[in-house]
């Protein structure tokens, strides 16, 4: 494996209202030098939920996804708040998005996305034996709740609504747990 390049400076890069890029110098080990660019984290990174309904039923939210411009199948998630813990984000937004608590967490993984440019990190974390518990959210329109059974995962891969590479991974790490396959 190669030694990662040395970082040489850092500098901030413009910025939107919404996003923060930052230029980073690096060095190679083969002494190439060249500039890139990565987004920066703009909160304590996210937490992104698998409820567990049951043994055999996991949870997902239908939400409109402005950056493809439709509704998306997927997992319930949201943005750690300052001071919380990973897993009391995960409880709050699960009571936020799908109307549940659940008596046990468990963080499975954490997901990066684009590691080649951004920073952000999503925790991942399995949630169960549930109990009604709902608390207000910040979405602008109620989100439907859709039971899906675990093995029928394979279905929902060929599913229009589902593309977000996160969901995908957090569900088949989740089956792969249950099944005993996969400790974190």
């Amino acid at each position: 494996m190669p030694k990662p390049p040395r970082i040489l400076a850092t500098r901030p890069a413009p910025a939107t209202s919404f996003l923060r890029i930052e230029q980073v110098d690096l060095e190679f080990s083969n002494g190439v030098r060249c500039t890139f660019e990565r987004m920066l984290p703009s909160g304590l990174g996210a937490v992104m939920i698998v409820p567990m309904l049951d043994a055999e039923t996991v949870l997902l939210v239908r939400e409109y996804a402005v950056g493809v411009e439709r509704y998306e199948l997927g997992l319930p998630k949201g943005r750690i708040e300052p001071g919380e813990s990973i897993e009391a984000g995960a409880g709050r937004e699960m009571q936020e998005e799908v109307g549940y608590g659940a008596r046990r967490l468990l963080r499975l993984a954490t997901l990066t996305l684009s590691p080649a440019y951004m920073t952000h990190r999503t925790h991942v974390v399995l949630a169960q034996d549930l109990y009604p518990r709902r608390l207000p959210g910040d979405e602008p329109e109620p989100l439907e709740v859709v039971p899906w059974k675990l093995a029928e995962l394979h279905t929902l891969l060929g599913h229009a609504e589902v593309s977000e590479g996160r969901s995908i991974a957090a569900l088949f790490m989740a089956r792969e747990h249950l099944a005993g396959r996969y400790s974190p």
